[in-house]
């Protein structure tokens, strides 16, 4: 599917929910306008219409939270966990692992240094954890561990189990690489 058609049915499920008004969700700490007049996805810091993919996320995510967010389970899954993922491993490790490793593997407390620009905080269970705020009421964990004796470095994200109720496995893929990207 085209990200038009993948937007198309995107506002076409907003618009069940009774949207009229515009809405702001912050993405990552990045406040953007939802406007179902013009069917626009607008940052509000600088006044330029989102990407297709990171519109398709924002709307997804706004049609879940006008029926009611739900709760998050404090219950921690990997990608492989997550049903039908079996097509999108490569992409994930590809666009979301290999990326954090690359960068933070050598030194896995430097992840820490994203704390300043994202809504984040530490994970207490780790010793290189972050859990990040990718959109209110949807966080994400990241570890790094460093290589040593035994094994090369390493790295994950992982989603609440409420991930499930807000995205399919495509927009959870393009999720983590968001996760990846601004970490």
């Amino acid at each position: 599917m085209s990200y038009e058609a993948a937007k198309n049915k995107a506002w076409d499920e907003l618009f069940k929910t009774g949207l009229a008004i515009k809405q702001k969700v912050s993405f990552f700490g990045e406040d953007f306008e939802v406007n179902p007049e013009d069917k626009s996805v607008i940052s509000v810091l600088n006044s330029v219409p989102a990407k297709d993919f990171t519109s398709i996320i924002i709307l997804h995510y706004l049609a879940v939270r006008l029926r009611g967010l739900p709760e998050t389970s404090n219950e921690w899954l990997t990608f492989r966990e997550l049903s039908g993922v079996e097509g999108y491993l490569d992409a994930f490790k590809r666009r979301v692992v290999e990326p954090i490793v690359k960068k933070y593997g050598s030194n896995p407390k430097a992840l820490f240094g994203a704390l300043k620009n994202l809504p984040a905080k530490k994970f207490e269970g780790s010793e290189s954890g972050i859990i990040v705020m990718a959109l209110p009421g949807v966080p994400a964990l990241v570890k790094v561990w460093g290589k040593d004796a035994e094994f090369e470095a390493d790295a994950n994200v992982y989603f609440d189990r409420s991930i499930l109720k807000f995205f399919c496995t495509e927009d959870i893929v393009v999720l983590a690489g968001f996760v990846a990207s601004k970490i």
